[in-house]
């Protein structure tokens, strides 16, 4: 039996209008992405892709098209529907980690908890639990100006992960590290893709990361112009 879809989007369009400019990011692209499917898109930069993430993220709103996430359609609900269900099915990871610097790396990991009512014992514990599992159980106390580039990578996954969202979306998320971190922050995503049965889409230039997807699309001036398929590896 196929796995459902977690996300969708049809006939989406992106334009932005300002004066007499009227630029056309996205021409309508449709893309359907199932329970803890693995997806790339690659492509030059200035083809739409983190456009297109920005938009399957309810971060902006399309100009045309629509996009289901969970079973919601994101143009229909209010506001407040939309950041609740942002906040339980997404997890979002970006090239730069978006921890808050005032904050322990504990405390970054355990908002999206908090924000979702969750009593603070229990959102620390288990922020405190995930982040053993990411290797940074010793680092809990730290604030992000305290860890390393990677180590700072890895508490922003940890964070995507701790409301066990449906979905990841990952802008370049291992853009500014080296092969080594970047292999460790591959395998992280990959076991808890497995473990969590989370899906991730992934914006990457990265080939190393895009080979260890289950598709990979390749976009070109606001359309999916191809796709690429895996057989499941390693």
């Amino acid at each position: 039996m196929s796995n459902p879809v977690i996300l969708q989007c049809a006939g989406l369009t992106k334009r932005y209008v300002q004066g007499d400019l009227n630029v056309e990011v996205l021409k309508g692209v449709d893309l359907s992405i199932a329970a803890g499917e693995r997806v790339a898109i690659m492509g030059a930069s200035g083809s739409g892709k983190s456009t297109l993430l920005h938009l399957l993220g309810g971060l902006e709103k399309p100009s045309a098209g629509s996009v289901v996430l969970d079973g919601a359609d994101l143009n229909k609900i209010g506001a407040g529907k939309l950041s609740q269900l942002r906040n339980r099915a997404l997890g979002f990871i970006y090239q730069f980690h978006h921890l808050l610097g005032e904050f322990t790396i504990l405390e970054n990991v355990a908002m999206p908890l908090l924000i979702g009512n969750q009593p603070i014992k229990l959102a620390k514990q288990q922020a405190a639990e995930l982040l053993k599992r990411v290797g940074l159980g010793h680092r809990l106390a730290h604030k992000p100006g305290e860890l390393s580039g990677g180590e700072r990578q890895r508490a922003a996954v940890a964070r995507a992960l701790i409301n066990k969202p449906k979905c990841v979306l990952a802008d370049e998320p291992t853009g500014n590290l080296d092969s080594k971190t970047a292999e460790q922050i591959y395998q992280l995503m990959l076991e808890l893709n497995r473990e969590l049965q989370v899906s991730f889409l992934v914006v990457t230039h990265d080939p190393d990361l895009a080979a260890r997807m289950d598709h990979v699309l390749y976009m070109e001036d606001g359309l999916i112009v191809s796709e690429r398929s895996h057989h499941e590896q390693g």
